[in-house]
């Protein structure tokens, strides 16, 4: 049998649950033939591997059409609440498998292209990752938009379609390299141009007083053109949409450039309108006061609110006649949610269209302003939280700037009242802080425009109450929620771990597709030798099949029964790659030590982009490579250790990974992270996690059990003691000598032989500067890591806490957070109905 019959046998395997029928088959066939002459003009004597590829999505796509048109047929006659879930990225990976899951009909597609000759799984390497996004916010932002299709949610998705997404990261000389994302070069199949749709977004101008009220004036526009793409519920025929915002010049030219006869400086000036949706920034928690990004920001809420608004208007409860719109029902018939503050803009923007457009007096228009808007917040980080300058704000939105005042002004009435005068607090609770350059603090006005507000994990949500806005908390502590983050059991179990899937399938049934509490029955089973076989021989599959790839991608012979050690996450001192750094230092020294002493093999991977101007992580980059290039090539080591950096982690990437991995890093200062995502996704793939009582993690233990998981360092309230007292890292360097000699080591250049000064600025952070309080950790941290290879080596010990993981991680699906943002949040309930497939008549 060769090894496209045997990939072929594989994927047949994965749809157990779903009947091949020879009909669908044939016509998939034709279908195929049809869109490779008719849409792409080829024959297979000129067809490319791509344009099998485009054939194969536009032909699965068709299987979309009539479902995602009967969809929006369905919610314009039921009129039900909608939900416009406003993001400015959007982390989707690759669509094809994914649609082909969520439809049921990867069987039938997979048979047809083996029957052409055609290998599926070669196709599918072709999509270009859609990379709108820098990490876990925008990924999140793809979970939720899965698990509102597959509840029957009637939600839309709001952001822009950057032409360049996230950068592609090349590892040259061990230094990452940035090199342009450019997603779009073939075109992009999932979707739909709406030149009809195009709306007018305005900047800058003036504003002035008319007897009729305030009027915006003298504006530069730019318009909004919006792309389409369809977002499949999992099996049950509903298809939502996500609407992405392209900047477009108007129509006209600057007259006096084209009067002056200088057409080309004319043709020009337009593109310049066009740079709003032009890149992505790359700065995930980090905020950069940067023009064109206020620009992004304003531009998809403004765009976003008139669609809203005209759909609002289009409904029977928006229209009660033909010449007065009815804002009354505006909050129960829409829900808009903030994913962070970078869409915070949204709240001025509906108050400026309400005043000045609809003419709503201003405690008519606030109050369904407040109605309508709610706030996630997703970082404690200072440096995150955005901070716009008053003098950018009233250059680009001098309205804005008006209102802002305005909201700020009887929000501080407010303050005074309730806190009987406190200077302080009314100081500290202003949307407008006037230390240094007077700015708008966003987070504070997303606080106050919205009805609730909501933190990511539960330790995080009780930060923010606690700690980061005490304040407002104190005041309307109604408004404060939680709703721990999840993923999507499909692309996350389903798809990238198919034959664990099938697995689970033959012990419990599939409905834990789309209940993945049932997971929880696994327990029985978790020490059953014969399920703990079944479940330890995927997991050497997946780690074999990843062992040829990074053998191909990096010339790195690893050894497969070693510890797939795995930490892929953005790079950021707060998710402590450092740390796992001096990991990797103290066990090529314990080696080199003693070369014949027993030791567990371990095969460390550490995966992530760097912002382009985050100086620091970029050195902590190259310290790893360098670290990887001397342990990798020392004899002495063999294959007891191995590092690998992992070029360009994205999406697709992740989808292998994480399957293959045995353990989870999931590192970051108690306090720091969120929620993580990440570390949802190996526990369902039964990876074990070392990690802090930090973000979800401490749920992940609640669920499992401290037994099933490997808690080390200091928690929330030690970090706060800690810097209390005053964190002095030489304490730690010189009472712990393996973190000294790594130290050490890295300081004298034993990693950078050439250029001994190298990692200089680590050490200095390290000993000096270190927020994050590393070396307090160290020590706590290896213990940990001593206690991972002793239980690696009882092979059904590792497995059974495994098993426990994969059936603990029920709690951890997107879905159940999305019930809960609909039921306590937006005030709609999840249908978990199935409509009519295209083929039956409706009944509706």
């Amino acid at each position: 049998m060769s090894i496209s019959d045997v990939d072929h046998e594989k994927r047949k395997q994965i749809s157990v649950r779903e009947i091949v029928d020879v009909e669908n088959v044939a016509n998939f066939k034709k279908t195929f033939n049809r869109h490779l002459h008719y849409t792409l003009v080829k024959d297979r004597n000129v067809a490319t591997s791509r344009d099998y590829y485009f054939a194969l999505a536009h032909s699965v796509k068709d299987n979309l059409v009539s479902r995602w048109i009967r969809t929006q047929q369905y919610y314009y006659e039921k009129d039900p609440k909608r939900v416009y879930y406003l993001s400015l990225e959007y982390y989707m990976g690759r669509s094809l498998q994914n649609t082909m899951i969520n439809l049921g009909i990867q069987g039938a597609c997979d048979e047809a292209m083996y029957q052409m000759g055609l290998n599926i799984e070669e196709l599918e390497e072709l999509e270009e990752d859609a990379g709108l996004g820098n990490g876990g916010l925008g990924r999140l932002a793809a979970c939720f938009l899965d698990s509102m299709a597959t509840l029957g949610l009637a939600a839309y998705g709001y952001g822009i379609r950057y032409e360049y997404g996230i950068f592609a990261q090349k590892i040259k000389n061990g230094e990452q390299t940035e090199e342009p994302d450019d997603w779009l070069r073939y075109g992009n199949p999932w979707e739909k141009a709406r030149p009809e749709f195009m709306l007018p977004v305005n900047f800058y101008g003036h504003v002035i007083d008319t007897p009729e009220g305030k009027k915006w004036v003298n504006t530069q526009v730019v318009f909004a053109m919006p792309y389409d793409s369809p977002i499949p519920g999992y099996n049950n025929n509903y298809v939502n949409t996500l609407r992405l915002w392209s900047a477009k010049s108007p129509v006209e030219f600057n007259l006096k450039f084209f009067n002056d006869g200088d057409y080309i400086q004319a043709v020009i000036d337009r593109n310049l309108a066009e740079n709003i949706s032009r890149v992505l920034y790359p700065n995930d928690n980090f905020f950069e006061g940067k023009e064109l990004r206020l620009k992004q920001e304003y531009f998809m809420c403004a765009a976003t609110l008139q669609d809203i608004i005209r759909r609002y208007k289009s409904s029977k409860f928006g229209s009660r006649d033909h010449h007065r719109t009815d804002f009354d029902t505006f909050p129960d018939k829409v829900a808009i949610q903030l994913n962070d503050t970078h869409p915070s803009l949204a709240i001025p923007e509906l108050m400026r269209v309400l005043l000045d457009v609809e003419g709503l007096p201003w405690e008519k228009a606030w109050d369904i302003t407040v109605r309508t808007c709610a706030y996630t917040n997703h970082t404690v980080l200072p440096e995150a939280l955005e901070r716009w300058p008053t003098s950018l704000l009233e250059s680009i939105l001098p309205r804005h700037m008006q209102i802002i005042y305005h909201i700020n002004f009887l929000h501080l009435e407010k303050v005074k009242a309730f806190f009987n005068g406190d200077l302080e607090r009314i100081r500290r609770m202003s949307l407008i802080e006037e230390d240094g350059e007077k700015r708008v603090n966003m987070a504070h006005l997303s606080i106050v425009g919205s009805h609730a507000v909501n933190g990511v994990a539960r330790i995080h949500s009780e930060i923010i109450k606690n700690v980061v806005f005490r304040d407002f908390y104190a005041m309307t502590p109604e408004k404060f929620q939680n709703k721990t983050n999840g993923i999507t059991p499909r692309r996350w179990l389903l798809l990238c771990n198919p034959t664990l899937s099938d697995i689970i399938a033959e012990k419990i049934g599939d409905e834990w597709t789309v209940h993945l509490d049932q997971l929880a029955q696994l327990k029985q089973w978790a020490k059953d030798p014969g399920f703990q076989h079944s479940v330890n021989k995927v997991k050497q599959e997946n780690k074999l099949r990843l062992a040829q790839l990074l053998e191909k991608d990096y010339g790195v012979k690893i050894n497969p029964a070693s510890i797939f050690d795995i930490q892929v996450k953005r790079i950021h001192e707060y998710k402590r790659q450092l740390l796992n750094c001096l990991h990797i230092i103290t066990l090529y020294n314990r080696i080199k030590r003693d070369p014949s002493a027993p030791f567990v093999p371990r095969t460390i991977m550490i995966g992530g982009k760097a912002a382009p101007g985050y100086h620091l992580a970029k050195k902590i980059i190259k310290l790893i490579c360098s670290v990887g290039n001397v342990v990798n090539n020392d004899p002495i080591v063999g294959d007891k250790l191995k590092v690998i950096f992992l070029e360009n982690y994205r999406v697709t990437l992740a989808e292998q990974i994480i399957p293959a991995a045995d353990l989870s890093e999931q590192i970051s200062t108690a306090g720091t992270e969120a929620s993580g995502t990440g570390n949802m996704k190996f526990m369902l793939n039964g990876a074990l996690t070392i990690g802090t009582l930090d973000g979800a993690n401490v749920e992940m233990a609640e669920e499992m059990g401290n037994e099933n998981i490997f808690i080390f360092g200091m928690t929330v309230d030690e970090v706060e003691d800690l810097k209390k007292k005053g964190y002095n890292a030489y304490d730690y360097y010189n009472k712990l000598p393996e973190a000294k000699q790594c130290i050490d080591q890295i300081q004298g250049g034993f990693f950078s032989p050439s250029n001994p000064d190298e990692f200089k600025d680590i050490t200095d952070v390290l000993l000096k500067w270190d927020r994050f309080l590393l070396l307090a950790d160290y020590e706590a941290y290896i213990k940990a890591q001593d206690l991972v290879s002793k239980v690696y080596q009882d092979e059904s010990k590792w497995v059974e806490m495994a098993i426990h993981n994969i059936a603990s991680s029920g709690k951890f699906s997107s879905d159940r957070t999305i019930e809960e943002y609909a039921r306590e949040i937006w005030g709609v309930e999840p249908t978990w109905q199935k409509l009519p497939p295209p083929n039956e008549p409706r009944d509706i």
